[in-house]
């Protein structure tokens, strides 16, 4: 962390200087998250976000674009529950990738019962498989797509499940990985609207939901 420290200061990109003797700590903060030339600004009170906001233009050609809409394929929505993150754009995105968009809906993201194995499993338990079955040619193909389904989990968590099984064989996939990650693709197909409400007031309650009523008395 020191280097980087360091080299920040060397192209005098910052610099770090003391707090002055009467100033005092308090607990407000700002947050700027930065990717490429886009600016995401964040704070615990408005007073100081418009300090920030100010002097950033001040010593940046830059352009408020207002209250956050659309971040790095997320898009939010502010009401008085609360914020609301939903990753439809992004989702209809992988679909027309992959090719899927006239495919048909999978009702689950992975089948019922399926095991997910690997090729060194396929050779140590040969009674599993009568051939063992080959790796995947296109390794590049799965690496991206498994990719691109983690990040959509942070807002789709029905299909966190099924993807960190994915995202286990991405050094050596096989064909039968590659049919299980584009069901999930089909999966996201039928809901690709679905959000993730982070609510306004404090809770210490937890909620949880299933899709399945399979085993209930």
């Amino acid at each position: 962390m020191q280097a980087e420290i360091t080299a920040l200061e060397d192209n005098n990109t910052w610099s770090i200087v003391p707090l002055p003797p009467a100033k005092k700590m308090n607990s407000e903060l700002v947050v700027i998250l930065a990717y490429v030339d886009d600016l995401l600004v964040t704070r615990s009170s408005l007073r100081l976000i418009k300090k920030v906001r100010k002097d950033l233009q001040e010593r940046f050609k830059m352009k408020d674009l207002g209250d956050l809409k659309y971040f790095l394929g997320i898009e939010f929505f502010r009401s008085q529950e609360g914020i609301v993150m939903c990753q439809r754009k992004y989702s209809l995105e992988i679909v027309s990738k992959l090719g899927l968009a006239g495919a048909k809906p999978a009702t689950t993201p992975l089948e019922f019962n399926h095991k997910l194995t690997s090729i060194e499993f396929d050779k140590q338990i040969p009674n599993v498989r009568s051939t063992v079955e080959k790796e995947l040619e296109d390794k590049g193909g799965y690496q991206r797509l498994v990719g691109r389904l983690l990040y959509l989990t942070m807002t789709r968590s029905n299909i966190a499940f099924v993807v960190q099984g994915l995202r286990q064989y991405m050094h050596a996939p096989k064909i039968s990985h590659m049919e299980a990650a584009q069901r999930v693709v089909r999966y996201i197909k039928t809901a690709p609207r679905l959000k993730l409400l982070m609510p306004a007031k404090a809770s210490k309650s937890l909620s949880a939901y299933c899709n399945s009523d399979w085993g209930l008395v």
